[in-house]
Order: C-alpha cells, then structure tokens, then sequence
C-alpha cells in the first residue's frame, strides 16, 4: 500500500501546523488511487514528527511510502534534515520503501502558481 508523507517545518503556532493537516486532507480527496493516505509530517516544532509520521503509515498498511518535502527551497532542511530522518526511518523499518520526492519549491507549476496568487492568472 502507497502512501504519501507530506512533511512540513512546523511551527508554534498550532493554526499553521493544521493548514498543513488540512491540506494533507486535500491532497488525498485530489489523489485518487495514487495513494491509499497522506498523512501529515513536521521537522520541528510540531508533532507528530517525522518518525511518528512514519509509524503512523506503518500502522495504516503502508509498504510503500512517499516522502514530499512540502518546502520552498533545497536549503539544508531539504538537503539533510529531511533524508537523515528518513534514513534513521529506513534502519527502523528495512521491509518499507521510504522514498524521498523532489520538494514542492521545484516543482515546473511553481512559477503558474506564483502567478496565480499574484492575481495575473487564475
């Protein structure tokens, strides 16, 4: 069973970390068959962390799972924090696929999107 790790930095302030929440939400109702769950994921601040997050896939069936950095830029959470996580994940769980996705901030529709909330396209 595929399921989606959609990890964000966190924060203190609980109102951000449930956007992240309800966005994971919205991303399952958008995915179809893709993923059988996404289930939400905080670096710091915020629980459940990332091995907590893993668990909880872990619980739900997962054999597969899909790590999406839900970041703007490769800064050093994307290019270490995220992939030591994931790789202490790896050690726990050697009959997983855990798997690390480009972050959010390269996707090819960033630039429509940054347009898009600009008011120029809808």
């Amino acid at each position: 069973m595929r399921v989606m790790l959609l990890i964000a930095h966190g924060s203190r302030k609980q109102a951000a970390n449930d956007e992240i929440c309800r966005l994971a939400q919205r991303v399952q109702a958008l995915s179809g068959e893709d993923y059988a769950a996404v289930v939400a994921a905080f670096l710091e601040c915020a629980e459940p962390n990332i091995q907590q997050g893993v668990e909880h896939c872990v619980e739900l069936g997962a054999t597969e799972i899909v790590a999406v950095p839900y970041f703007l830029a490769a800064g050093k959470h994307v290019a270490l924090d995220i992939p030591g996580e994931l790789a202490c994940a790896r050690a726990g769980h050697p009959q997983l696929s855990i798997e690390m996705s480009q972050y959010v901030g390269a996707t090819a529709a960033m630039a429509e999107l940054v347009l898009s909330c600009s008011g120029q396209r809808a």
